[in-house]
């Protein structure tokens, strides 16, 4: 077994642990519920990462597939006709459908026409929750909740029960994501994001590649919105507004692009901003506003990009015997925006 595989599966294992005892340890309700909604966010954060920090293609729309896996589950669970595992397999399903439509449009363009077409579409996703009364409730949203039926013995109208399904499904995503960020086809959406051109030369077909890390990122924004309209037992229209594809990139720009868990440490930040300065101030749009301004023009780049480059400046920087030995890739010249694996 590797050294790299061992490093992942303890921070892996590290993580699932904290999430799983903590709430637990503190014995605070409150604490289990807004880790919840971390993690619902955190994974629709980190999901645009896969196109933006990885792939280069920035998407002002994301939200679509977010707001679809959650109306999707909560339609299907509402019929009462489908147990939950079968309606998350069928949400996650449609919206992998939704996002190879939308991205066979999206990936042939090319940096803003990109970015505004994906908004544009969002829009009109938006603009039919709001319109299709019948189906989704308009701007109330879902009407009558969500239903949670016991499956395999398991029950989540029990609390602690379904904030540990929420976290392993948070886990299973979080596992598929590291896996495509260390695979080689994580390598080609690098070659991609850095010179498309000569990725195109190498005989790579960019938009297929393209389109493929498109569904998967769509696919795994779903599973965030499923868990969130899980946990709140509901779908509303700002589910898939613009605003919250701007609060996925406010949590890039507070954690960081470069590293796989920036994304999810500007969540764990946002949100944290977003249910407590409102406790302390009704002026908490101006205070988060400062806060984010404070740190994009402070640190230059989001809170774990910085913490990584500090630190591996803090190791070139010290005694030569206490430098880790430089391996023989990194003595090729390098691209000077490098992630961290």
């Amino acid at each position: 077994m590797s050294r790299t595989l061992i490093r992942e599966g303890a921070a892996g294992l590290l993580l699932l642990a904290v999430l799983l005892v903590v709430p637990w340890l503190v014995n605070a309700p409150a604490l289990r519920d807004f880790l919840v909604y971390v993690i619902a966010y955190g994974l629709f954060a980190m999901s645009l990462n896969l196109l933006i920090g990885l792939t280069g293609l920035v998407a002002f729309g994301h939200a679509m597939f977010f707001a679809s896996g959650a109306y999707m589950f909560g339609l299907l669970m509402q019929t009462g006709m489908v147990s939950i595992p079968i309606g998350i397999l069928a949400a996650v399903g449609g919206t992998a459908l939704l996002a190879l439509l939308v991205g066979v449009i999206c990936v042939q363009l090319k940096d803003i026409y990109f970015s505004f077409i994906t908004l544009a579409i969002q829009m009109f996703f938006y603009s039919v929750i709001l319109t299709w009364v019948s189906l989704t409730g308009g701007d109330q949203g879902l009407q009558g909740g969500i239903p949670r039926p016991k499956f395999a013995g398991i029950d989540l109208n029990d609390g602690p029960t379904l904030y540990v399904f929420c976290v392993a499904m948070f886990a299973v995503c979080l596992a598929i994501m590291r896996q495509v960020w260390l695979s080689p086809f994580g390598a080609t959406l690098r070659l991609i994001r850095d010179n498309p051109t000569r990725a195109g030369f190498l005989g790579i077909n960019v938009v297929a590649v393209k389109l493929g890390v498109f569904v998967l990122s769509g696919t795994i924004a779903s599973v965030g919105g499923v868990i969130l309209a899980l946990f709140v037992s509901g779908a509303y229209p700002d589910f898939g507004f613009w605003t919250t594809s701007g609060e996925a990139i406010f949590m890039l720009m507070l954690g960081g692009t470069l590293t796989f868990f920036g994304p999810l440490i500007g969540a764990l930040i946002l949100e944290a901003l977003n249910h407590y300065i409102i406790a302390f101030t009704e002026y908490h749009g101006l205070v988060l506003g400062v806060l984010i301004l404070a740190i994009a023009l402070g640190l230059r780049r989001g809170v774990a990009d910085w913490a990584y480059a500090a630190l591996s400046s803090r190791r070139s920087n010290g005694p030569a015997e206490m430098r880790p030995p430089t391996p023989a890739t990194e003595l090729a010249p390098q691209s000077p925006t490098r992630e961290v694996a």
